[in-house]
């Protein structure tokens, strides 16, 4: 008979962790899910204000995808270099040390969050506008979605990861048939002027439109960062993170091409510009109102997919937060499935508060600076990375180093100057949320030390 007390005592088993179940096609999913938005339907009306030319506006439009390419390249080095959950947050911690790191993850997080409750509102007012659920508040409709994204991430990595590449598909394909049918459709008669269409701005105020008009491009690339959050769930991160970002940058500027081109098939410039819904002002001269409905159904999607994704990424900032010890280690904790169950849940309350309570318009004008400083912030800890550890596996080299970088945080710093002299009590407001978080860090990181 074995004496079993002689045996060492058998190790106890690994706590679960996140993981790596996601490839390739998961990642483009996440990068031209997080850019394709709202934002492609009504930017062409914003833009034709100081652009009134169609090659012109067409040349912006890839400049703005060529430009989210260079932004991307520090992100892709640094992110295959700091191969862990969170996105920027743990960059910034390599690069600056853990009160940088956490700051960085606070307000990444926070926008997250408020964003998500700004698109749920979105989401059920889209709801209405197609005459469904019409005895259910539009507040109760986001709430709906954000819980049932929860739902969904709650489960297990791979349902989770699964039903984001669905509906980036999904979303993508509806895009590309807006395309078609506005290629299909006949010119609009010199006469039609869409409702609530400005006047094309001339002289001084162009210059502020043509401004205004970079800005918004810009914007509506804005997601191509979404591949970093999940570092350590993405198979051989090091290339696919890489490969998923410019792919999916690439994708969605053909895209966005697409469909400015066959915008202008339909309207000239001078007639789109100022519209609050250029694409629905085109659809509706060969489809009529069904043409609204098209479109709402495609942004009924487009919304519920951005949702799905902001709550899986927002999770995975809480989850590495938790486990560097600077949050209750508790949200750290992962299900056998890899889901990091409490992190979801805490991220699916917060964002529910804020849809219920009409809190996240006034928090989603305080985190803009933010949702900017976040690429800022990669793309300088790029750089202080090269210099302070240049022994640092690089699996991807970002060229003609360190200009490109530098290049990239000046655009970032330069529109994040833009929005704090727009909205500057805003702007004071997220200097006071930037800092307010502190005396929590301070007390996790001493318990810890403790």
């Amino acid at each position: 008979m074995t004496d079993q007390t002689a045996n060492p005592a058998s190790p106890a088993p690994a706590a679960p962790h996140l993981s790596r179940v996601l490839g390739l096609v998961f990642g483009l999913a996440v990068v031209v899910g997080g850019i394709i938005g709202s934002g492609i339907m009504r930017a062409p009306g914003v833009v034709a204000l100081g652009l009134h030319s169609v090659p012109l506006t067409l040349a912006f439009w890839a400049a703005g995808g060529g430009l989210a390419l260079l932004s991307a390249m520090p992100l892709v080095e640094a992110g295959a270099s700091v191969p862990q959950a969170g996105g920027s947050y743990p960059i910034a911690t390599k690069a600056f040390g853990p009160t940088a790191g956490f700051m960085t993850g606070w307000l990444t997080w926070l926008q997250y969050t408020s964003s998500n409750a700004f698109i749920a509102v979105v989401f059920g007012e889209y709801v209405h506008r197609l005459g469904l659920a019409g005895g259910v508040s539009k507040g109760a409709l986001a709430v709906g979605l954000i819980l049932a994204c929860a739902a969904i991430n709650w489960t297990a990595t791979r349902v989770s990861g699964g039903s984001q590449s669905v509906a980036s598909a999904i979303k993508g394909a509806a895009f590309v048939l807006v395309a078609a049918i506005l290629f299909a459709s006949p010119h609009a008669p010199a006469s039609y002027h869409p409702a609530d269409i400005h006047p094309i701005a001339t002289g001084a105020a162009t210059v502020a439109a043509i401004i205004m008009g970079i800005r918004v491009i810009y914007q509506t690339y804005a997601g191509w960062d979404g591949a970093i959050y999940f570092s350590e769930e993405v198979d051989n991160p090091q290339r696919n993170v890489a490969r998923a970002t410019f792919v999916g940058i690439g994708l969605v500027t053909v895209l966005y091409l697409l469909l400015n081109a066959a915008l202008f098939h339909v309207l000239t410039p001078n007639q789109i510009a100022g519209s609050e819904l250029a694409m629905g002002d085109a659809i509706r001269v060969s489809m009529g109102a069904l043409g609204d409905k098209v479109l709402t159904g495609i942004g009924v999607i487009s919304l519920a997919a951005i949702v799905n994704l902001q709550v899986m990424a927002a999770s995975r900032i809480t989850y590495r937060m938790a486990a560097d010890g600077v949050l209750p280690k508790f949200l750290s904790q992962v299900a056998k499935g890899g889901a990091p169950q409490l992190s979801v849940a805490a991220v699916a309350v917060v964002s529910a508060i804020f849809a219920g309570s009409g809190s996240y318009e006034s928090i989603t004008r305080i985190y803009a600076p933010w949702s900017i400083g976040s690429v800022f912030m990669i793309c300088i800890s790029a750089i202080a990375l090269r210099y302070r550890e240049p022994n640092l596996p690089r699996p991807y080299l970002t060229p003609l180093f360190p200009w490109i970088p530098i290049f990239a945080a000046l655009i970032q710093a330069v529109l994040i100057a833009i929005v704090v002299i727009d909205d500057p009590a805003s702007g004071l407001w997220s200097l006071v949320v930037l800092v307010a978080p502190l005396p929590l860090y301070l007390y996790f990181t001493r318990r810890r030390v403790g």
